[in-house]
């Protein structure tokens, strides 16, 4: 009997018609049945969920359900799910989310081939914004790769000896923050971890009801801040300490400060909060900070964090709640190249920045040879009248370009860097901005393989003084118009186009929205070469390749055409087929949604005979072999001479 590779451990509470969204996911993956487990653990559900679990396991052999009396939260019932497991590896997933097809199969290959003790496997979300630690697969690192802290939720692959060798267990009962001291824990004690980051593994899915597996997320009633000191001081004790700002157990703590902390003390939540509450919020988690963190965790924070912190410990709420208003108003800015086609790949060339809320560069000030934050953003905030010394400009200061697929909710990263650096604007001022060039390559942006049929939306990250901001990529291209000719890449066409209202950059691979036509049918297609079938259409950028099938109309028939890309990729040409159901005649070919032709078909006798560009006038002898062409004794001329 085949061995169980893989236990995929779920707890269930009241979950009701979620448990048959995610259960096919689960049950329809590509590795064997008899080669995995699925078991459910409810946390004593009072509707129907259990009687939902009880027809799974029915049709299927591999589906085990326990129950339990209520926990409160999910770290008791992934405990008892873990006590049942036979598998090498556990993989834990929340009712609410879905596995991509292949995951299991995935993860299980890149786990044994690597040996790692915890596999993070790519994820997407409808929640949260795409982390960098999924920029590229890794066969191995440890806790000093510090980018894993980006990433603290339980749903990853565990090998179960490693779990049970060092008694990893979630805490139990309505313990706020179970993941980051389970995952924290198994993080310092792996030796070995890897991250799967070509296949989309897990979908964090955030649910239509408005719910989700987070949202208790914060609650002090939950112990919250008693949660936090103890994962705080579990990695303070697997770790060494340090004055050094980039030691390892500062870089760790400076998540959990930046994160668990800092939000309390910065927009969205300080603005939005009742007041009362989040000042004791406040007043909270200032203890905490003085009280848990190093002081080299906060030196090592960029420039506004630094000033948060700084509000925070001296316990100035006032202060900290008129600086977020300042930096609630910044935005980030794109400019952008002109796009092209250039070697199969999307390309162009991209600068990024931060405005103020006026819409001006947020800047940084230049005096007595040192750099000082934007004064605009210190309006009102006590003990700033001076300014606010940028120490390390650059700090942690990072951006980058990513594409999202509209239809799957997956992300994906092109290549290339941006470099941030300071660009001076005159007076004493400079701005941190971030370039480089956008490279697009539909055949291998998905994890090294091609892109599947949809639409593609660019969007890009700029990280720097401590303040973050997704921006969509716009252009100076008309809303909904295209952004530059279409290629044929891979035998598919991809259309890239500014989409309807802010004109992002987007990309239609395979003509999943957009039509092969109004992008193209304005440019003027070169005149055929006398005799020939097919038409250069110099407008299409192209790699060589497998033709692409297009559907044309001709005249009133709608037919199967084909894009041949020439060898040297400047052209494609449009190619008919040979026998055509329509009457001797100049019939005009139209791409899908155009009205103006891009060549007329010459028929005769239900054969193409050729294909002519729209600015194309036959002289005379030409129109007089077109009016005879069906005299019998003429075709026999023709065909001997060869035309």
């Amino acid at each position: 009997m085949p061995r169980v590779k893989v236990s995929v451990i779920v707890p269930v509470y009241n979950t009701g018609k979620y448990v048959d969204e995610c259960a096919p996911s689960l049950l329809g993956q590509s590795l064997p049945a008899d080669e995995y487990e699925v078991i459910y653990v409810d946390d004593g559900s009072t509707d129907d969920t259990l009687k939902r679990l009880e027809k799974l396991t029915a049709g299927h052999p591999n589906v085990q359900v326990h129950t339990q009396p209520n926990s409160g939260w999910p770290g008791a019932p992934r405990n008892l799910g873990m006590k049942h497991a036979k598998g090498e590896y556990v993989q834990f997933v929340d009712h609410d989310d879905m596995l991509g097809t292949e995951a299991l199969e995935r993860l299980y290959e890149h786990a044994t081939r690597t040996r790692a003790d915890v596999v993070l496997g790519k994820m997407s979300s409808t929640m949260v914004r795409p982390r960098r630690l999924f920029r590229q697969t890794l066969d191995a690192c440890t806790i000093e790769n510090d980018e894993l802290m980006q990433s603290m939720s339980p749903h990853k692959m565990f090998r179960r000896a490693f779990v049970e060798e060092h008694g990893l267990r979630f805490p139990e009962g309505p313990w706020i923050m179970e993941d980051l001291a389970f995952v924290s824990a198994a993080y310092l004690k792996a030796e070995r971890i890897s991250v799967l980051a070509d296949y989309p593994c897990y979908y964090w899915m955030k649910r239509d009801d408005g719910g989700n597996n987070t949202r208790h997320r914060f609650n002090p009633r939950h112990g919250f801040w008693p949660n936090l000191r103890t994962v705080i001081g579990q990695i303070k004790d697997g770790t060494t300490p340090s004055d050094d700002i980039d030691a390892l157990q500062n870089r760790l703590l400076h998540r959990l400060y930046h994160v668990e902390v800092l939000s309390r003390t910065r927009e969205p939540e300080i603005l939005r909060e009742d007041p009362a509450e989040q000042r004791q919020r406040f007043a909270t988690a200032r203890q905490v900070a003085l009280e848990e963190f190093p002081a080299a965790v906060r030196r090592g924070l960029p420039a506004v964090s630094g000033l948060r912190a700084e509000l925070l410990e001296r316990g100035d709420f006032d202060g900290a709640f008129a600086f977020a208003e300042h930096v609630r108003e910044v935005k980030a800015s794109s400019e952008l190249g002109a796009p092209r086609w250039q070697d199969g790949c999307l390309v162009a060339d991209i600068t990024l920045g931060l405005l103020r809320g006026d819409g001006e560069p947020l800047v940084l000030t230049e005096r007595d040879g040192k750099w000082w934050l934007d004064p605009e953003l210190l309006t009102g905030v006590p003990g700033t009248e001076d300014g606010w010394e940028v120490r390390d400009p650059f700090r942690m200061a990072y951006a980058e370009l990513i594409v999202k697929d509209r239809d799957r909710q997956d992300w994906w990263y092109p290549e290339g860097d941006l470099e941030v650096r300071l660009q001076p604007i005159g007076e004493g001022r400079s701005q941190l901005l971030a370039s480089g060039r956008l490279r697009l390559d539909p055949q291998r942006l998905a994890g090294g393989r091609p892109l599947e049929r949809g639409v593609y939306d660019v969007w890009a990250f700029v990280n720097v003084l401590g303040i973050d901001r997704m921006v969509r990529v716009t252009g100076h291209g008309t809303p909904n118009g295209p952004a530059t000719g279409p290629a044929l890449t891979g035998g598919r066409l991809a259309l890239p186009y500014w989409t309807t209202g802010v004109g992002q950059l987007a990309l239609d691979v395979d003509q999943r929205l957009r039509g092969f036509g109004p992008d193209t049918a304005g440019a003027a297609a070169a005149n055929a070469t006398r005799g020939k079938q097919s038409l250069p259409l110099p407008y299409v950028a192209a790699e060589s390749g497998v033709p692409a099938p297009v559907k044309v109309t001709v005249s009133a028939l709608t037919v199967t055409a084909e894009l041949v890309p020439a060898a040297d990729g400047s052209t494609a040409r449009l190619r008919l087929p040979g026998r055509l159901k329509l009457p001797a005649g100049r019939h005009p070919v139209t791409l899908p949604k155009a009205d103006t032709p891009v060549a007329y078909a010459v028929v005769r006798d239900g054969t193409l005979l050729r294909l002519e560009g729209p600015a194309y006038e036959a002289d005379t002898g030409r129109r007089i072999l077109d009016a005879v062409a069906d005299n019998r004794q003429v075709r026999r001329v023709r065909r001997r001479l060869g035309r």
